[in-house]
């Protein structure tokens, strides 16, 4: 029998203890590594999102008295990344009330989610995309949900209530000025203009109501526009070179023009989000048209490729294609923010919403061009055009079928100059000030008709 040499022997033990290394190198660190915790509150829902660096598996139940759902996660180690789920809940949350983690079994992780009412969970896992690895998702819906309808009927009440309460408050005022008024003199001339009494410099000065110079028909009932701020909760849109993010800054001129709409006694905005979560594209459309919305405005800051594009921009849904390559290559980016955001819908859910968002028509899209024409042309007073003429695409968000439907453009973020301008408030009141002159205008030219549900 023939004898290895000792030092051979050595050697090949070394070989092999390094192989023997690294096979049970993946059971040493055993399990998925939670990257990051999130909870996004909303007052539709709540969605708490764990990501990790590989699938995570979870079963999930709901106890009651006091409501609360129950996750066990497998194949998981309680880490201090998981901890800081707990500091995640806000007071405000109008579903969670707390949440608490341990180390239930071994490798298992529970998660008890204290519940402030009672709840409908969707629970689903999303695959790497983007910036994100993979994702475990639970969403926490009302078991009721919200009529949004009804929500701006009674803010419109609540708003007339108070300026009615202000009136009479600033009539008591005057009133009661005017009670501790001297009584005029009697023996005071008459006036030198033939018994025309002379205006006093403080008296108030009457003026004829200012018109639109737009108008041609009368508004006769209120109108209600649909504001969609664009991405939001896990999908942040476009990033500007120095980080601002497109889901913060259209959200703000959003709340800015809802101000300035809610402001004209026949108008009322409805916000498709009004905080920081991710909406789907097709429960944005679906939004707009439980409220029956007169006007559909997405707004979005474009972002290129290159730093050098700029200028804003607005479209309109096409039937036939896009009208440019710029469109095209647009409306996809879009349309895939629900990859980003994470859509959690049911599979029926899906079929229904997919057969509404293939009814858009002819007179929808004709009706959005207007409207688009006219915002373009108030727009390009207060800052640098991208296209001249609305341009048209297949935008999934644009494709309510009964209600004309705009995405505006407001700049691009990813240019460095603009960028600062989005940033700015004085930009955002001007581009506030330029869509509510171009929404005014549409509505002169193109009042719409009675709805079936009046407010």
């Amino acid at each position: 029998m023939k004898m290895t040499p000792l030092w051979t022997r050595r050697a090949l033990l070394q070989r092999t203890g390094s192989v023997a290394l690294l096979l049970t190198a993946p059971q040493l660190a055993f399990g998925a590594n939670i990257v990051a915790v999130r909870v996004w509150p909303a007052p539709d829902y709540t969605r708490v999102t764990l990501e990790s660096d590989t699938e995570l598996v979870a079963k999930h139940f709901l106890i009651a008295d006091p409501d609360r759902m129950v996750i066990d996660i497998e194949n998981l180690e309680l880490s201090p990344a998981l901890r800081e789920i707990v500091g995640k809940v806000r007071a405000d949350d109008p579903y969670i009330a707390g949440v608490r983690v341990g180390q239930n079994q071994p490798r298992v992780v529970r998660l008890v989610i204290d519940l402030k009412q009672g709840a409908q969970p969707q629970v689903t896992t999303l695959p790497p995309v983007a910036a994100y690895q993979h994702r475990l998702v639970f969403d926490l819906y009302p078991t009721v949900a919200p009529d949004p309808l009804l929500a701006l009927i009674r803010e419109k009440e609540q708003a007339e209530k108070e300026a009615k309460t202000a009136i009479d408050d600033a009539l008591g005022e005057f009133l009661g000025k005017v009670a501790k008024a001297p009584p005029p003199d009697p023996s005071a001339s008459a006036p030198a203009n033939g018994g025309a009494p002379t205006p006093s410099p403080d008296a108030p000065v009457t003026r004829k109501a200012e018109v639109d110079p737009g108008t041609k028909k009368k508004i006769d009932r209120l109108i209600i526009v649909a504001l969609d701020p664009g991405h939001g909760g896990e999908d942040p849109g476009a990033i500007g070179p120095s980080g601002l993010k497109e889901k913060d800054v259209v959200l703000q001129i959003a709340h800015k023009l809802r101000d300035r709409i809610n402001a004209i006694p026949n108008m009322r905005a409805m916000l498709t989000r009004d905080t920081d979560f991710f909406v789907p594209l097709q429960q944005r459309v679906e939004k707009a048209r439980r409220v029956q919305a007169d006007l559909f405005i997405s707004i979005h800051a474009d972002a290129f490729i290159t730093p050098q594009a700029r200028g804003a921009s607005v479209f309109a849904l096409s039937e036939r294609g896009a009208t440019s390559t710029a469109a095209r290559w647009l409306a996809k980016k879009e349309n895939a923010a629900d990859l980003v955001g994470g859509v959690n819908v049911k599979h029926g859910d899906a079929h229904v919403m997919r057969a509404l968002l293939d009814m858009s028509t002819t007179a929808q899209i004709n009706d959005s061009l207007r409207a688009g024409s006219e915002v373009l042309g108030q727009i390009g007073r207060v800052g640098r055009l991208h296209k001249r003429k609305v341009e048209q695409a297949s935008f999934a968000v644009l494709k309510a079928p009964d209600i004309p439907s705009i995405l505006v453009e407001t700049a691009f973020i990813s240019n460095p100059e603009e960028e600062a301008k989005l940033r700015s408030a004085a930009y955002q009141d001007d581009l506030v000030a330029a869509l509510m002159s171009g929404i005014k205008r549409y509505f002169s030219k193109n009042p719409p008709l009675a709805r079936n549900r009046q407010l």
